[in-house]
C-alpha cells in the first residue's frame, strides 16, 4: 500500500510548511492568553516554520525584543495589553516581521513566506514590518493600537 505524505500548510511559492506547533501555540496565546509572545523561525533545511521561543504572560515588551536576534530574520506575534481613553482594558495581537540585517537569501525566504504564514495564524490584528530595531519600539506599538 502506498502512503502519500503531504502538508496541508505547504507554501506553494516558497515550499515552506508551517509546523502544527506554530498554530497550536498561537491559538493558546489568542484564546487562553497562555503566552505574551511567540517567536517563529524558518528552518531552511527542513523547509518549515517552527516555534523558536515563547514568552510567559508576565514577560515585558523588552523581554520580547531581547529575544529577537539582531542579525537574523524572524516572525513573531505579541499580545499587547493597553487601556483605552474610555478606560477599557483591551489587547491587540501584533504580527511582526523582525529586523533583518541578515543574508539576502534568508530575507527572500522570509519575505516570500510571510503572507502565507500570517494567514495560518487566524486572529492577527496589526502587522509591523521592521527593517531595523527602532521600527518595533514600544512607542510604535502604542501608536498602532488605535488605528
Amino acid at each position: 500500500m502506498e502512503h502519500i505524505l503531504f502538508s496541508t500548510s505547504a507554501n506553494a511559492a516558497s515550499g515552506m510548511a508551517v509546523h502544527d506547533d506554530c498554530k497550536l501555540k498561537f491559538l493558546e496565546l489568542k484564546a487562553k492568553r497562555t503566552y505574551r509572545f511567540i517567536v517563529f523561525k524558518i528552518e531552511e533545511k527542513q523547509k518549515q516554520v517552527i516555534v523558536e521561543k515563547v514568552g510567559e504572560p508576565a514577560e515585558s515588551y523588552e523581554d520580547f525584543t531581547a529575544s529577537l536576534p539582531a542579525d537574523e530574520c524572524r516572525y513573531a506575534v505579541y499580545d499587547y495589553d493597553f487601556v483605552t481613553e474610555e478606560n477599557c482594558q483591551k489587547s491587540r495581537i501584533f504580527f511582526i516581521a523582525s529586523p533583518d540585517t541578515s543574508r539576502v537569501r534568508s530575507k527572500m525566504i522570509y519575505a516570500s513566506s510571510k503572507d502565507r504564514f500570517k494567514r495560518e495564524l487566524d486572529g492577527i490584528q496589526v502587522e509591523l514590518q521592521a527593517t531595523d530595531p527602532t521600527e518595533i519600539g514600544l512607542d510604535v506599538i502604542k501608536s498602532r493600537v488605535d488605528k
